[in-house]
């Protein structure tokens, strides 16, 4: 049997985030077909997954330290994928080195560079600049890897569009959810049964609390007016104090920290409300409202690449006017509300609970694997930054390491 080995920045950890639960699909894909492999230099949280049940061998590996080539050398994996662009700069030179018929693959998560940009345009007002140092990084990981994942259509158009990334190494795999079938629809609370309004996100991911920031100012204010009897609760992981200091019963506005179960959570509430000012990829929070048949007012940001045809589960708004007039709508409106949730749990179906993409992927694995040569002679321009670019990543590492030595010493 095969082997594939994860290397990632963090152990998985789905219950707090999109990119851990992600992460565990990835995974399960690979585990029927593959012995799986999974490697992090980072320390296990009490939230992280148990990856050892699943049958995956676990390995904790060092940063910028020789002991990962004597890792690679032994493991001798036949696919190697990185977590996010971060960990195919730090490992990809080593892997390319001691493993060096290894498939590489990147899993982007989403653009790093293109939410980063966003995050400017919003904080300081500067113009869209994609083109930023983050981007020079981020496009290098993706041209020296022999296959990247996306996990956006509108990020595979702005990949091949505005950069010129060949196709060829560009995979778009969304979402790998299992299907809304009827039994379940029929278990969900109904809109009678429901209560109150919704958020949820990591609040390690800045877009998060910004929107939170944004809830709290303009549009709770303005839409507790128009339904005094309402509530806004917000869960999210790792929150810290600041906040924690915005939970105000007294306006309706709870902070609840951590949902151990984000969809058994989201199933008790009416309205999910996500004004995201900033962000890229697919929202996870989007996949947890649809699978537990909560309709959402999001922006249209929020929404990318994610609505069908124009459909949401609910409402896209930009205007926050707007935004607390349709969220008043939805929560009053039984026949609008169950026409969005309907439309959620159509969009759930065909766009991410759709097991061909995982199947190619599988198959596009295996073609690659018996023509990796060839396709690298092809992508020259990725070998010209694997060889220039790592060697400067590579001799960086190795004085860290040198200098660790007698740090230890």
């Amino acid at each position: 049997m095969r082997k594939i080995l994860f290397i990632g920045l963090v152990w998985p950890e789905p219950t707090s985030s999109a990119a851990g639960w992600r992460m565990l699909q990835l995974i399960k894909l690979f585990l029927d077909s593959y012995e799986v492999h999974f490697a992090s230099a980072a320390g296990k949280s009490d939230y992280a997954h148990n990856l050892i049940e699943l049958g995956v061998h676990e390995h904790v590996i060092r940063l910028n330290h020789s002991s990962f080539d004597e890792f690679i050398s032994r493991l001798q994996p036949d696919v190697v994928l990185f977590d996010r662009f971060m960990a195919e700069e730090q490992y990809g030179w080593r892997v390319a080195e001691y493993c060096p018929k290894a498939l590489r693959i990147l899993d982007t998560e989403d653009l790093h560079f293109l939410r980063l940009a966003r995050q400017e345009v919003y904080k300081k007002g500067q113009p869209l600049n994609i083109k930023s140092d983050t981007a020079k990084r981020e496009i290098a990981s993706i041209l020296r890897s022999d296959i990247s994942l996306i996990i956006s259509e509108n990020e595979m158009d702005l990949l091949e569009s505005e950069f010129n990334i060949p196709s060829n190494i560009l995979y778009y795999l969304p979402f790998q959810e299992d299907e809304i079938l009827a039994d379940k629809v029929e278990k969900w609370l109904s809109f009678e049964e429901r209560r109150h309004f919704v958020f949820i996100g990591n609040f390690i991911h800045e877009p998060n609390w910004r929107t939170v920031e944004i809830l709290k100012r303009i549009i709770w204010p303005a839409l507790r007016k128009r339904i005094p009897s309402a509530e806004l609760h917000i869960y999210g992981a790792y929150a810290s104090q600041k906040v924690f200091q915005l939970h105000k019963p007294e306006e309706g506005f709870y902070i609840k920290g951590r949902a151990e179960d984000a969809r058994r959570e989201l199933e008790r509430y009416r309205v999910l409300l996500a004004p995201i000012p900033f962000g890229a990829g697919a929202k996870g929070k989007f996949v947890d409202s649809m699978q537990a048949g909560t309709p959402t007012v999001s922006s249209s940001v929020g929404a990318e690449s994610m609505s069908v045809e124009g459909e949401w589960n609910g409402f896209i708004c930009n205007e926050y006017s707007e935004f607390v007039e349709k969220a008043v709508e939805l929560y009053h409106n039984k026949e609008l509300w169950s026409n969005s949730q309907c439309k959620g749990v159509q969009i759930l179906n065909d766009r991410y609970a759709n097991p061909t993409y995982g199947t190619v992927l599988l198959s596009l694995c295996a073609v690659k694997i018996s023509r990796l040569m060839e396709d690298r002679d092809e992508n020259f321009m990725g070998q010209i930054l694997l060889h220039h670019q790592h060697q400067a990543i590579k001799y960086m590492a190795l004085w860290i390491a040198e200098k660790n030595k007698k740090t230890e010493l």
